[in-house]
């Protein structure tokens, strides 16, 4: 059975000396040993270890917590944070980052064992859960429907028949899909909404808004109102010609 490649950040040299040694005495092969975050995320990038021990409190530009960000949002490798100490406010933006442990300093053998097996068993089986959960969304995803989709929302799949949609809204990292009688918050982007919608039946107004057009009730430019909710809606210049060219005119 391979060992397990392992990868220190740490900016004391002696403290790095001395985890080397006791990971190397359990059986666990090292990758390297670094002092920053910049050379962590390099390494990173060459050499792909099965898992990272992180000083939290990295001197320099990137903190532990910073890299880890990184890492999470690059790669999907667990962390391991090390820590002698920290404040509350610390901990609260560690636990961001979702890490597989903490181990404080000074680090005992059998802890450091013990942590960072239960880390490895529960990396795995998140990988499972992942895999099952993209395979069940992408089965649910290709078998509906031509009238409807399936938004993940509150944790858990909602049916929206597309003739139910009044508009989409844009917030931030997510869009607000509003029907009669809900409001369903999801992580994509208006591109995607402009996608996956009808063309023949939505039309983007604004950066922030896609109507459905069987839903309009009233325009008066630079407005536009929602029938049943009376919601009144922006209507961006660069597309007021799109949005007059889609409506029956006489």
């Amino acid at each position: 059975m391979a060992k397990v490649k392992i990868l220190i950040v740490e900016d004391e040299v002696l403290v790095a000396k001395d985890i080397q040694g006791d990971l190397e005495n359990l059986g666990y092969k090292i990758t390297a040993i670094v002092n920053s975050g910049e050379k962590a995320i390099r390494e990173v990038e060459e050499n792909r270890p099965d898992l990272i021990m992180m000083d939290i409190m990295l001197r320099g530009s990137m903190t532990g917590i910073d890299v880890a960000k990184e890492i999470k949002e690059r790669f999907s490798i667990p962390i391991i944070f090390l820590t002698a100490y920290a404040d509350e406010n610390t901990l609260n933006k560690a636990k961001i980052t979702e890490p597989y442990g903490y181990i404080i300093k000074p680090i005992k053998d059998r802890e450091l064992q013990t942590t960072i097996e239960m880390a490895l068993y529960k990396y795995d089986k998140d990988q499972e859960v992942k895999k099952e959960r993209d395979l069940y969304y992408a089965l649910i995803e290709n078998k509906q429907s031509k009238d409807s989709i399936f938004v993940r929302a509150d944790y858990r799949l909602n049916k929206i028949n597309f003739d139910d949609i009044y508009y989409v809204e844009a917030l931030k990292d997510y869009v607000v899909i509003n029907t009669a009688d809900n409001s369903y918050t999801t992580h994509t982007t208006m591109k995607e909404m402009v996608r996956i919608l009808p063309v023949k039946d939505f039309v983007r107004i604004h950066r922030s808004f896609i109507v459905n057009l069987d839903k309009i009730f009233s325009i008066k430019y630079p407005d536009l109102v929602i029938e049943g909710k009376m919601k009144v809606l922006p209507i961006g210049g660069l597309y007021r010609k799109e949005l007059y060219s889609r409506l029956n005119l006489i």
